[in-house]
């Protein structure tokens, strides 16, 4: 396992292929949310940061598959979790590192690569994840690809605990303050309903879309 180096090229993975079933089984990616699909506000501030980017699916394949990047579908059946999209992840990926971000966060940290970078070589950390200065937020994560074999036997096991699995490994935080985290997930219509209002009154409104 190989370590960071500032110079090494990172993708970057869009968790996009649970069942999401609070919000009523509805393709979570493809949603609008204050006139833009989820996918393309996580997309705006992904694409910046990193230096290639898969979107992990299990539906709507040729929808994503619009935005001009690899779409990859979980390596197990049945939905069984976000570990399945970050194993395709860690075995598909072209680079040595991957960079996760569910795909219900319209608005992530565009500094989320800079401080994970940061937290795992000042923390000598296996793992990175963020924490919102209330708890740890792990599908915001910086994770070596090298990782895949043990995540595969793993689930092989039986096992889908995506904080269990983390903490196997030397884990190191981002941490950022709670009043400033964006916290805009959705996994309920409330959420959605709640996240509409802030996104029309924020400057995130004005980001450009990235190319359809």
């Amino acid at each position: 396992m190989h370590p960071l180096h500032a110079h090494d090229a990172i993708t970057g993975v869009i968790l996009a292929g649970g069942r999401a079933r609070r919000m009523d089984g509805m393709d979570k990616g493809l949603v609008a949310v204050a006139g833009r699909p989820l996918i393309e506000w996580v997309l705006a501030a992904l694409r910046p940061q990193v230096d290639n980017i898969l979107i992990s699916a299990n539906r709507n394949l040729a929808r994503y598959s619009d935005y001009g990047y690899p779409v990859i579908r979980d390596p197990l059946p049945d939905y069984p979790g976000p570990l399945a999209g970050i194993l395709g992840a860690l075995r598909a990926a072209p680079t040595g590192w991957i960079l996760t971000l569910p795909c219900d966060d319209p608005t992530p940290p565009r500094d989320l690569l800079a401080r994970l970078r940061a937290a795992l070589n000042e923390q000598g950390g296996v793992i990175a994840c963020a924490h919102d200065g209330e708890r740890p937020q792990p599908l915001h994560a910086l994770l070596p690809t090298a990782l895949a074999p043990d995540l595969a036997d793993y689930l092989a096991d039986g096992e889908r605990r995506l904080w269990t699995w983390l903490t196997r490994y030397r884990l190191a935080h981002a941490f950022y303050n709670a009043s400033t985290w964006p916290d805009l997930n959705l996994n309920t219509p409330e959420q959605r309903r709640h996240a509409e209002l802030k996104l029309l009154t924020s400057k995130d409104l004005d980001s450009p879309s990235p190319p359809l």
